[in-house]
């Protein structure tokens, strides 16, 4: 398992990330020939720009889209915390501009693209993050033998989690980068993922259920005793934001980190 982990940190990174991605990803890469497309679709639709009046009203159309659309994505820059949300909603919005203005030039092609973006909802999932960082993914065996049998941590922090849930995908960063921080011979981090084992939730008492459940779940363990989770099993009616800070203060990550530092 700790192999497995300082493989991964072993990884060389690309040199060009985002070229990577486009390419490996299918998600980035069907979304990037559909906004492509675009100029296509525009430089051959004659009969718009049969008077000038037509292409200055479209021009002015693509520009208010284009500032709206740097707007929108500064906020969400400036208050997102994880990389895959602010993505999410950046595609988003440009899809959003994008079947405006197909609109403007002709309705069929706005079905198109309509059409288009619902095949790649099918077809492509927005990637997770694939930086565990410090934590480690986990199967339930392995999960309960550290907890009955200890030998490592006393605290494990685990995140249960479904690669399928875009909910999921928004926050896979948050704990790897919770672990790089606060991982050490007291407190460890692990991931779980409930695609891969459904019976597994009803032992720790997860709901799946509806179209988000209560995934993710953070809970943290004193050896095989639960001492804490968010969200609570009284929130299952809500979907609370989880941030890094809300994790950070819901268990104490703080305070247990000072008391490593200070009993060393």
């Amino acid at each position: 398992m700790e192999a497995s982990t300082a493989t991964a940190g072993a990884k060389k990174p690309h040199p060009l990330p985002w070229l990577d991605l486009l390419v490996r990803e299918p998600f980035y890469l069907l979304h990037f020939l559909a906004f492509f497309s675009y100029f296509v679709a525009r430089s051959s639709a004659t009969e718009i720009f049969s008077s000038r009046e037509n292409y200055v009203r479209l021009l002015r159309r693509e520009i208010q889209a284009i500032l709206a659309f740097l707007v929108l994505a500064v906020v969400k820059a400036v208050n997102q915390e994880s990389q895959e949300a602010y993505i999410a909603d950046v595609v988003f919005y440009a899809k959003a501009f994008l079947f405006v203005l197909a609109l403007l030039i002709d309705y069929h092609l706005a079905i198109c693209y309509l059409i288009g973006f619902l095949v790649i909802f099918v077809l492509a999932q927005q990637p997770s993050c694939d930086n565990l960082g410090d934590s480690c993914k986990l199967t339930p065996l392995q999960l309960e033998t550290l907890l009955t049998e200890g030998g490592t941590s006393r605290y494990w922090l685990v995140e249960f989690r479904n690669q399928f849930s875009s909910r999921c995908i928004r926050t896979s960063r948050l704990l790897p980068e919770l672990s790089v921080i606060y991982s050490n011979k007291n407190i460890s981090f692990g991931i779980i993922d409930l695609g891969h084992f459904p019976n597994c939730a009803d032992k720790y008492g997860i709901s799946v259920e509806g179209a988000l459940g209560q995934l993710p779940t953070y809970v943290l363990f004193d050896h095989s005793t639960e001492v804490a989770r968010f969200p609570r099993l009284a929130d299952d009616s809500n979907s609370p934001a989880i941030t890094r800070r809300i994790l950070c203060r819901h268990f104490d990550l703080d305070r247990r980190l000072i008391e490593y530092i200070a009993g060393r």
